[in-house]
């Protein structure tokens, strides 16, 4: 038995015994055929992810796997294909061990969502692990895999890499296909990376990166190197007032002293402002609610699952009564193009501070993760999504990496890019890993 063989030997064991609910559908004989055949395999070994362990969320479409979403709508849903990203990965050596629980159909930002019971946080006992990749999250930081893919529309990767003190990236808008991931809102969603480090982060982000016939909103971008730090000198760090202001003290206090970071690396600081802060939630929201609508039309039981209006969850119901709403030719201009305006608006402002810093850094989420089960208005949950839907709402790249905690609870530090400094944000973050 080889070493790869093992190693998922190991993990299969290591989920029989976890009881954090991270993975909705793992197919041992498969994966066990599949690290035997990925042993046998000789064009493989010297490729870059050989031998990896990668979990991934259940929206995303694996050949022979429940993509249910976590909803009940696909809960017999078994894909007939590989998207995109999963045949990247097969390419190169990596190994898919699992679907992951998530909130149902991304729908939400703390894992409670889903239809499969909700995901415990294995560095916070008891608390959420963030949303809505919690299963990826929850896998990566419990040792249930190597790496994992989540999907990013408004935060549900860094949202839930914080809670649970892993690194995750959204690349920029386009960087990465979206051929095969059931969408939340086709103009958010980014597919990313959930890993133990920041070089990890990169490694898969270079895998699953470049243009797809299939997707036309895709770009190609050159190879990702992780950089020597030569090559950063006198970069500058932007901190914008108005996102350390939202954030709780202790929360605040960490950040600053991950900050303490650059500028022990001789990196200049700045102070910057962006009035449009309170617009991002109410934008980002309105045209969530409008694409999702859109998006689940295809989820009639007609050709798979049931038709979703009659089974799904209440917070899904929610977005799709809202969004239906608000589609309807009366209220679609005083709503949804509105909100692009604003859109538009809140991209242009947010590249203007670009002009004069490298990147800008904040906090993750304002506020530390609850207890499960703990009541939230809706509105109080979608305010874990301030500090993270503008890199959404204006096509950016943003990464997340652990900066500490608070009282054993982990906290992410958030580092955002103009669209396409991937590879320059991917490098920060191993900066700030490695000098932390």
């Amino acid at each position: 038995m080889g070493h790869i063989v093992e190693k998922v030997q190991e993990y299969l064991e290591k989920i029989e015994k976890s009881d954090i609910n991270a993975y909705i559908h793992v197919n041992r004989e498969k994966v066990l055929k599949e690290a035997e055949n990925l042993e046998k395999n000789e064009k493989l070994k010297k490729k870059p992810l050989y031998g990896k362990i990668i979990a991934v969320k259940s929206n995303i479409n694996i050949r022979g796997y429940l993509v249910s979403c976590a909803s009940k709508t696909l809960e017999n849903y078994i894909s007939p294909y590989d998207a995109t990203v999963i045949k990247k990965i097969k390419s190169q050596g990596g190994l898919i061990i699992g679907m992951t629980n998530m909130d149902e159909f991304a729908c939400g930002s703390s894992g409670e969502t889903s239809y499969y019971g909700p995901t415990n946080n294995p560095k916070a006992e008891g608390r959420i692990p963030g949303g809505s990749s919690s299963g990826s999250a929850a896998a990566v930081s419990a040792d249930l895999c190597d790496m994992a893919l989540g999907s990013d529309t408004g935060g549900s990767i860094r949202n839930p890499a914080s809670h649970c003190g892993i690194v995750g990236f959204k690349p920029s808008y386009g960087v990465v296909s979206r051929q095969g991931l059931c969408d939340l809102a086709m103009s958010f969603d980014q597919i990313g990376p959930l890993t133990k480090n920041a070089r990890d982060a990169l490694l898969l982000t270079n895998i699953i990166k470049g243009k797809d016939i299939s997707d036309s909103t895709t770009v190609d971008t050159p190879e990702f190197k992780v950089w020597n730090g030569e090559e950063m000198k006198n970069y500058r760090i932007g901190i914008v007032k108005e996102f350390m202001e939202v954030s709780d003290e202790k929360i605040r206090k960490r950040i600053e002293m991950g900050i303490e970071v650059f500028r022990d690396l001789n990196w200049k600081v700045v102070e910057l402002n962006y009035k449009y802060r309170d617009l991002a939630l109410p934008t980002y929201y309105l045209i969530n609610y409008v694409e999702f609508f859109s998006a689940t039309r295809r989820y009639d039981g007609r050709r798979y699952g049931y038709p979703i209006e009659e089974v799904c969850g209440e917070e899904v119901l929610r977005r799709i009564m809202i969004g239906k709403h608000i589609s309807e030719k009366e209220f679609s201009g005083k709503y949804y193009k509105r909100a692009l305006q604003a859109r538009k608006i809140m991209k242009k402002e947010m590249l203007k501070l670009f002009k004069n810093v490298d990147a800008i850094v904040s906090p993750t989420v304002p506020k530390l993760p609850h207890k499960l089960g703990e009541k939230l208005t809706p509105m109080e949950m979608y305010a874990y999504d301030i500090l993270t839907v503008p890199a959404n709402l204006c096509g950016m790249c943003a990464g997340v990496v652990r900066c500490g905690d608070i009282n054993g609870i982990p906290v992410g530090l958030q580092i955002m890019g103009k669209p396409f400094d991937d590879e320059k944000i991917l490098n920060i973050m191993i900066q700030f890993e490695e000098n932390f």
